[in-house]
């Protein structure tokens, strides 16, 4: 279940490797083979995964994208109140590389995340062919700082964030009968009513305490708990 609430740092180092955590759905797979289980989070689940078709270690490519997206302006790429909506822009792999926030952002960012993020997962890029992609291996980022305005489109979007809370995988596949997503299809009934929140979604989390060990511990009650947080992201200057 590929997310940023899921990649910590190992340490309080500056320089600290990142860590991935939460495999409580995670399978080990060879090369080839297929999965069919509906799991993940909303907002970072791949298409095929929602149209309950056989997935393999491509979905977690597809997350990669939505995690590289978020990095670089502050927000998910797919989000509505309605699950329902929501569901649809996924599985059309709908989004926009919106201004201003998109503005200082290199085509070759861009360029990465879109290959990351193709409905198909047969064109989709591999972890092999992301790596090799010139805004990893190259010198294609533009020199340009956007912590501070990532940093505010995050506060502002991680707040109250329905969308970043986990599926229960027995209720994902309850709520896609629901919705009457049949496998193969490419969009979501207009007639479709949605779900119900509290049979869908985990409950929230108390923001102070969720970081354990880190942003919980001797911070000031009236201190920014984004701010503190011993596992934010370090500022970013090449995009």
């Amino acid at each position: 279940d590929l997310k940023p609430e899921n990649l910590l740092y190992y340490s309080m180092d500056e320089d600290s490797k990142i860590m991935i955590s939460d495999f409580g759905l995670s399978k080990i797979e060879g090369s080839g083979s297929v999965m069919s289980t509906a799991c993940g989070t909303p907002g970072y689940v791949a298409p095929e995964v929602l149209a309950q078709k056989p997935y393999s270690k491509a979905v977690d490519c597809w997350s990669i994208g939505v995690i590289s997206y978020i990095l670089l302006c502050g927000y998910p790429p797919f989000y509505d109140e309605n699950d329902a909506k929501l569901f649809e822009q996924i599985l059309k792999a709908e989004y926009e590389f919106d201004s201003p926030y998109w503005d200082d952002i290199s085509d070759s960012a861009k360029d990465f995340i879109v290959h990351l993020m193709q409905k198909d997962p047969i064109v989709r890029y591999t972890c092999d062919q992301a790596l090799q992609h010139p805004w990893i291996a190259g010198d294609t980022a533009l020199d340009k700082n956007i912590h501070e305005s990532v940093s505010a489109q995050i506060k502002k979007n991680f707040a109250k964030s329905k969308w970043k809370q986990a599926f229960n995988a027995t209720a994902v596949i309850r709520h896609m009968r629901r919705l009457q997503l049949s496998t193969g299809s490419d969009g979501v009934s207009p007639t479709l009513t949605r779900p119900l929140q509290t049979d869908l979604l985990m409950p929230e989390e108390d923001p102070a305490a969720c970081c354990e060990g880190g942003c919980s511990q001797n911070m000031d009650s009236s201190a920014d708990p984004l701010s503190n947080c011993s596992y934010r992201c370090h500022p970013a200057s090449s995009v």
